[in-house]
């Protein structure tokens, strides 16, 4: 029986070949949208897919579409254009978006119009926090986004509400600035900071049009996933050929996370045991190409922290066009990316007070000359370990645990070490960062501001207060040479602040002795939702602020693995189970 629904105000008959397929689905394939994005399809965890079904959110690739007909679907393209454009605009200006990946789904949240309605003038930050308890962002640790739906759903209430949002939910260190960025210099630092091309404009907010493979896929193009056994299922349409392959639902294991390899044997002033990390990136890799062409990057629109450095899917992308004569999109789903992405290598190590030490290390490539880096006095034994790949294009890939691992014996290596109550890193290129754990609850104490930290707030628009500094927060201070566009900088340290932490604190994967991946659904990485992740107050060091510009979330992320874990005392197995602020 054929069925059909509204998008964004036209009627859409749903094809017989969809009738067992979900909202996604038919919304991408059908009626054309881009905006809703599939992270983690099938498993309704990432919240990129997120629209509206007679007004109300709705995450839509867990919702039949046989649920829907007859009803009112509204996605980002629906949005009246000045609202859709506000949207962005705002994004752009507190720094909310990289990749662009999840942020349709997460406008499309804060659109629901009972979750606005529920919106209180007091206590604005909380209430935005649960409204993105069903999203996730790995790219700018969720301080830009929750400060942007502060701004914006203040601006819908009456004048005077807005004005007491902004007063009580001005967050410490925010930029502000009276006019949009140039998108020139904002991808500048973005490329910088990510390792490869990437946009960060008005479009990539209010169109969702990152340029990711699944979105500029030829509309008669094949599609082609796993089919379990090494080879590929190709079929007309993805649902076809998902229910060729069948597909496995992902789950989250209940064995726990525990690392597979014991500190080398010896006495040790600090020691550290670390398992697999998964990237956790939210565009799961996907590639398409025509006959005799050359294959979409996997990358797209940012870095994907290094995880998709080297991803395959381009090459059988090639493969599989060239044997079928029809362009061919070839994409994993978030099950395929966790089996077979690369991840952050797991190691063990013990270091003594002089810098000497012993560490065993998952054998990967480059990973012994990287941690030769930060502890020329450890030695490094590869390791044969049966688990999923590893790579060290991922961010500081282990040279950042040894260096922790340092930090916690009391030794100042080549790229830093303790500095006073807080952690410095200075990279050989000459960026550096200062990362410290603030407030009463952290142990600390409000401090005196000085003179040159008055000038240069008064400099970048921050705002700086005896009250906002004894909060609880973590405090990073970078040198990056020449910023070319602060609020990408300050959102590239926030998204590592947010990765580090995470790291230390509660991400891992399961893997059992056999080296299969146990938890495979996006939820079970341990990623730092928007509640769990305490404000960061982002410092622009004058003095490093000349020359060229330099990229400097590597430091970010040693520096903030470093202080985090000290803070909770140097517990010697990630992740130790903790809030990043206790």
């Amino acid at each position: 029986m054929a069925i059909s629904l509204e998008v964004n105000g036209c009627d859409v008959s749903v094809p017989e070949d969809h009738l067992g397929s979900s909202l996604l689905e038919v919304l991408r394939d059908v009626a054309g949208v881009i905006s809703a994005k599939d992270g983690c399809a099938p498993q309704g965890q990432c919240g990129c897919c997120t629209v509206l079904v007679d007004g109300k959110a709705r995450v839509a690739c867990v919702t039949p579409v046989r649920r829907v007909a007859g009803r009112s679907v509204t996605t980002l393209e629906g949005l009246e254009t000045q609202r859709a454009l506000d949207w962005a605009d705002a994004f752009i200006d507190h720094g909310a978006t990289q990749c662009g990946f999840c942020t349709p789904g997460i406008i499309m949240r804060l659109e629901d119009r009972r979750l606005r309605s529920e919106l209180p003038p007091e206590g604005a930050r909380r209430a935005v926090d649960r409204m993105l308890a069903a999203h996730l962002c790995r790219c700018t640790g969720w301080q830009g986004i929750a400060d942007t739906a502060v701004e914006v759903l203040g601006r819908d209430r009456n004048d005077a509400a807005r004005q007491n949002d902004a007063a009580q939910q001005k967050d410490p260190g925010t930029d502000e600035r009276p006019a949009l960025p140039d998108p020139a210099a904002a991808a500048v630092r973005a490329q910088l900071e990510g390792g490869t091309g990437q946009r960060i404009d008005r479009s990539i907010v209010a169109a969702g049009a990152g340029g990711f493979a699944t979105d500029t896929v030829p509309d008669d193009a094949l599609v082609a996933v796993p089919d379990g056994a090494g080879g590929w299922v190709v079929e007309e349409t993805l649902t076809a050929a998902r229910q060729v392959a069948g597909r496995v639902q992902g789950r989250r294991s209940t064995i726990g996370v525990h690392p597979p390899l014991e500190v080398p044997e010896g006495v040790w002033d600090a020691q550290l045991a670390t398992s697999w990390v998964e990237p956790a990136y939210l565009e799961t890799d996907a590639s398409w190409c025509e006959p005799g062409g050359e294959p979409a990057s996997a990358v797209a629109n940012g870095g994907a922290f290094g995880g998709k450095s080297r991803s395959p899917l381009e090459s059988i992308a090639r493969e599989l066009a060239d044997e079928h004569r029809r362009t061919v999109l070839v994409r994993w789903s978030r099950e395929d990316t966790v089996r077979n992405g690369p991840k952050r290598p797991p190691l063990a190590v013990g270091v003594r007070s002089d810098g000497t030490g012993a560490v065993r290390v998952a054998r990967t490539t480059g990973i012994a000359e990287a941690i030769a880096i930060a502890a020329p006095g450890v030695s490094v034994d590869l390791v044969d370990l049966a688990g999923p790949p590893t790579t060290t294009a991922v961010r500081a890939a282990g040279w950042a645990e040894v260096f922790c691992a340092l930090v916690a014996a009391g030794h100042r290596g080549p790229l830093g070490g303790r500095d006073g109550a807080g952690v410095r890193v200075d990279l050989p290129s000459g960026a550096w960062a200062r990362t410290e754990l603030r407030g009463e609850d952290t142990g600390g104490s409000p401090r005196q501001i000085s003179e040159a930290q008055i000038s240069e707030a008064q400099v970048s628009g921050a705002q700086i207060s005896e009250v906002q500094l004894s909060e609880p927060h973590v405090e990073v201070t970078v040198g990056a040479g020449d910023p070319v566009d602060s609020v990408v900088l300050r959102s590239y340290v926030i998204g590592a602040v947010h990765m580090a932490a995470g790291m230390v604190c509660s991400e891992g994967l399961s893997v059992d002795p056999e080296g299969n991946v146990a938890d495979l659904t996006i939820r079970s990485f341990g990623i730092l939702p928007a509640s769990a992740m305490p404000r960061v107050r982002v410092v622009l060091d004058p003095e490093g602020s000349r020359g060229e510009p330099r990229a400097v979330s590597e430091a970010v992320f040693a520096a903030t693995a470093a202080a985090v874990w000290a803070h909770h005392g140097f517990a010697p197995r990630w992740p130790i189970g903790a809030p990043v602020i206790s």
